[in-house]
């Protein structure tokens, strides 16, 4: 219990030093312009340009960690991130701040390593908190846009990139001395993980619902500090501080939405969030005051942090044998979620000389995940119902008004002999014995259309040829309507009881 308690505080301290890093170029921008002349679009770039490889690595620190464990990917993740934060405090020019940011992506890249590891620790039913805690991490990014542009302003903008070796250099340390040595390790090939999850459309839904809570959650954060400044005329530090609340906000609520994902059904949380988003979508394209503009963004927060921690409860549900690949492509899409939105907005502000049509998209997006989340709601209440009637006692068999089969249970194939694909489209009367004349079954059918049902002993044969009495009831299945759409009949062997 220790040991997993600690790796929770460990891992997660880790995201924290890593988010910390990944946002360095977006929260000292402002600073960074005034000695190395941009273009709004080299602006964009430049601050989105950590997101690809912090997205792309995703994948791959996911299916390691489950192969060499947290430990080995925090220390070499560590060890890599002190390259780009001491290259940036040199940079003096665009092409320096592309190569550095490239490389600094590895600071977002850390978040499969913790959502891959921690799960391995706790049981199933406390994962979606777990990871909700572990994402929590986020606040890294509200530590650097809180606190970078105020040492900046005292130190200057190569120093306050400089101290950030401090925390790096700890935390490799700290997890090459106390990381855990004997995590359960998993040796499936990449290329076998990938083809057993890449035909299964809940891995894109789920992919699809993080590409837009996340990478809103990333895009905002990114791209914040330099719209407010630019578009409201507030002070870096202002700014700053308004980052800042906008990622704690989402980040508190992360393991909440773990939490709620746990005890709720996930499906009707993710109803309210993807809701939720598409209402700030359509508030902030209107070009709001900063008023109702800092409603929508706070709206945004509160969805999307709720929606990560949900998200990252129905992952592991779905691909608990999968985890580690899995967990990597779901949030490689999440950042890349936060990738194009800043390229996006700057590209449709510089076309129309406003940001609405960009903001209006993230409407149209959350309303069609709000459309999908209510299909796999339904979904999923279908498949459980039917996996209720595959796994009862009694044999089952339904048939439609023409009497040809339809579905079979898994006790009809113990009973009868018939597999599923070997009785579905044919006639019942495969199972006929012989021993009822045509009168018994017009009486049967007689009862069935005045009654609604029927019921009593019948001699029925299996697949192997053997004649055996069974106890049989037939109901009517109709629609609200009151048209008969089906029938099902329940059946239980006797033989043994008569004999």
């Amino acid at each position: 219990m220790q040991s997993q308690k600690w790796q929770l505080t460990l891992q997660t301290l880790s995201l924290v030093v890593g988010f910390m890093c990944w946002v360095i170029l977006s929260s000292l921008m402002t600073k960074i312009k005034s000695d190395i002349p941009l273009t709004a679009n080299q602006v964009a770039l430049v601050t989105a340009i950590p997101v690809i490889l912090g997205s792309i690595l995703r994948v791959f620190l996911g299916y390691w960690t489950n192969r060499f464990g947290a430990r080995s990917m925090f220390f070499i993740s560590f060890l890599i991130l002190i390259f780009p934060v001491f290259y940036l405090s040199l940079a003096d020019s665009f092409t320096d701040l592309i190569i550095g940011g490239l490389v600094l992506g590895m600071g977002g890249a850390v978040f499969s390593i913790g959502v891959t590891s921690l799960p391995k620790y706790y049981p199933k039913e406390r994962h979606g908190f777990v990871n909700g805690i572990y994402g929590a991490g986020n606040i890294g990014t509200a530590v650097t846009s809180f606190s970078a542009p105020v040492i900046a302003n005292a130190m200057g903008w190569h120093s306050a990139v400089r101290l950030f070796l401090v925390p790096v250099i700890l935390f490799a340390v700290l997890n090459f001395l106390f990381g855990d040595r004997k995590e359960q390790k998993v040796h499936n090939p990449l290329t076998g993980q990938i083809k057993s999850v890449y035909k299964n459309e809940k891995l894109w839904f789920l992919s699809l619902f993080y590409f837009i809570t996340f990478g809103s959650f990333v895009a905002f954060t990114v791209y914040l500090p330099n719209f407010l400044v630019t578009n409201f005329n507030l002070t870096t530090v202002d700014a700053g501080l308004r980052t800042a609340g906008f990622i704690t906000l989402a980040t508190v609520l992360r393991p909440i939405g773990g939490w709620l994902g746990d005890k709720y059904n996930p499906f009707k949380i993710l109803l309210f969030v993807f809701g939720g988003l598409t209402l700030a979508g359509v508030l902030l394209s209107f070009s709001p005051t900063i008023s109702i503009y800092t409603i929508g963004c706070l709206l945004v927060a509160i969805c999307a942090g709720v929606g990560n921690g949900t998200i990252f409860k129905l992952v592991p549900y779905y691909f608990s044998k999968q985890a580690g690949i899995t967990n990597g492509i779901v949030s490689a899409m999440g950042g890349l979620g936060g990738f194009f939105p800043p390229l996006v907005l700057s590209l449709v502000f510089g076309m129309t000389g406003q940001y609405a049509i960009g903001f209006m998209s993230l409407a149209m997006f959350s309303l069609a995940s709000f459309v999908i989340v209510v299909w796999m709601y339904y979904l999923e209440k279908l498949n459980m119902e039917t996996k209720i009637l595959e796994n009862v006692g009694q044999s089952m068999m339904v048939t439609n008004t023409k009497g040809m089969i339809e579905k079979v249970n898994h006790a009809f194939t113990r009973v009868t002999g018939y597999k599923a694909e070997e009785a579905v489209g044919h006639n019942p009367n495969i199972l006929q014995s012989g021993k009822h004349d045509e009168n018994f079954y017009q009486k049967m059918w007689n009862s069935l259309r005045e009654q609604g049902y029927w019921q009593g002993e019948i001699w029925n044969k299996r697949k192997n040829g053997e004649v055996y009495l069974e106890w049989l009831t037939i109901s009517e299945v109709k629609n609200d309507a009151g048209e008969v759409k089906y029938y099902i009949g329940l059946f239980s062997d006797i033989s043994e009881q008569k004999g």
